[in-house]
């Protein structure tokens, strides 16, 4: 595919004039081309396309598509019909009624092209810079942060589940790119263990049977592993997905353990209480970035998105930063490198509205710093202290900072001693 022309046309006189009619009291996608223009141009995307071959569909209104589509949750069908179909997404396209569109491959393609060529961010970039320029955001505003659940699209798998169906996932993708190799190396009792999806109702019911098919399943990771790592294969194993979540839930679940008096080794299947945190284990061979949290009594599997909005009184609210981390990476965490990146696009705000999860004081010093005034309220004190009527807690406690002293409950005062923090 590659890029023609990259002028962007008015909108077509006989759009234009339907749309007007049909939507007399107003309509968004009529108001943000009147207001903002195509947003995007084609050179906005150069880098992604070759500069011979068949023309493409113009990127910059597949980023508009794009950014409609996910604004009401359509199929790429849905969008590529819609294309044909709307008069507003017409308008704001710049189309003529009678505009047949696209293929809906297209969108996904498009959405390929941007996470290869890194140039997601694009696509939000673009869309603030047109909203400074007209004044919609304010220079050193109000701004607020916060996150929410992402959930993956995999199937919840307990533990037993995991093990086998990561094995049944490797060895589904190594029989496709080396169907001899798997033939030669696979054990007659793997096609009925692992010939069908793993699913617990087909799984042994009792504790003790459970564990040795736990044990069976270890096993047979660890004499595919080494086979794979004895093997003179033209392929790199190590880079494959499957095999990567393999080795991840081998090294999580299982080990080697050798008898001292005998030198015999042997696998064992880890207890429960021996795992590492949930943070460090996938829970998919599907998804192996996807993480376990427990969060206020919510728990999920996935991912968190941390929003930074504009809240002015009197400006509209827009969103300025979007951060997608795993579901494990605490709030905290983020709030440095969601300043930072602030700043570097010259948005940082000069009051920046977070809720607790996201302060502590280091967080609270490096932001002042970088002139922004963090407002949240402090994490609730958990400690031992706290929970007991007749302790002192930090509330119990006067400091005095411009005297550097503290007095204790018992009216005993101390020198505050200042730690420098790194």
């Amino acid at each position: 595919m590659s890029l023609t022309s990259s002028s962007i046309p008015p909108v077509p006189n006989q759009t234009a004039r339907v749309a007007k009619a049909a939507f007399s009291k107003g309509n968004p996608y009529l108001t943000l081309r009147d207001r903002l223009g195509p947003i995007f141009s084609n050179c906005d995307f150069v880098g992604l396309f070759s500069h011979t071959g068949q023309p493409a569909v113009p990127p910059w209104q597949l980023a508009l598509v794009t950014l409609m589509q996910f604004r009401e949750n359509l199929s790429d069908r849905q969008a590529a019909d819609a294309v044909r179909a709307r008069i507003d997404w017409k308008y704001l396209l710049g189309l003529e009624l009678t505009d047949s569109g696209f293929d809906f491959s297209v969108l996904s393609e498009f959405r390929q092209r941007l996470i290869a060529g890194d140039a997601e961010h694009l696509l939000l970039e673009r869309l603030l810079e047109n909203c400074r320029r007209l004044g919609l955001i304010k220079a050193r505003g109000k701004q607020r942060t916060d996150s929410t659940r992402v959930l993956a699209s995999i199937r919840v798998l307990n533990r037993l589940e995991l093990v086998a169906e990561t094995l049944r996932a490797a060895l589904n993708e190594l029989a496709t790119i080396v169907p001899d190799w798997v033939r030669d190396v696979a054990l007659e009792t793997w096609y009925k263990r692992y010939g069908s999806r793993i699913e617990d109702s087909r799984l042994p019911e009792s504790t003790t049977e459970r564990d040795v098919y736990a044990q069976t399943v270890g096993e047979d990771i660890d004499y595919l592993l080494e086979c794979l790592k004895e093997s003179n294969l033209s392929i790199n194993w190590r880079e494959l997905p499957s095999v990567i979540a393999l080795q991840l839930v081998w090294q999580r679940h299982y080990e080697i353990i050798t008898n001292e008096a005998t030198g015999f080794q042997q696998v064992r299947c880890k207890p429960k209480r021996e795992l590492a945190r949930a943070a460090e284990g996938i829970e998919s061979p599907y998804d192996i970035e996807a993480r376990y949290r427990s969060r206020y009594g919510v728990c999920w599997t996935g991912y968190m998105v941390h929003l930074s909005e504009t809240c002015d009184d009197d400006q509209c609210h827009l969103i300025t930063h979007v951060m997608t981390t795993t579901a494990a990476v605490h709030e905290a965490h983020c709030t440095q490198d969601i300043h930072q990146a602030l700043v570097d696009k010259n948005l940082q705000p000069e009051e920046h509205f977070v809720d607790s999860a996201y302060v502590d004081a280091q967080l609270l010093v490096a932001a002042q710093k970088q002139g922004i005034t963090m407002v949240g309220p402090t994490r609730p004190d958990v400690s031992w202290q706290a929970r007991t009527d007749e302790a002192f807690d930090l509330t119990r406690f006067d400091v005095d900072w411009q005297q550097q002293k503290v007095t204790c409950p018992q009216r005993e005062r101390n020198k505050l001693l200042c730690l420098a923090l790194h």
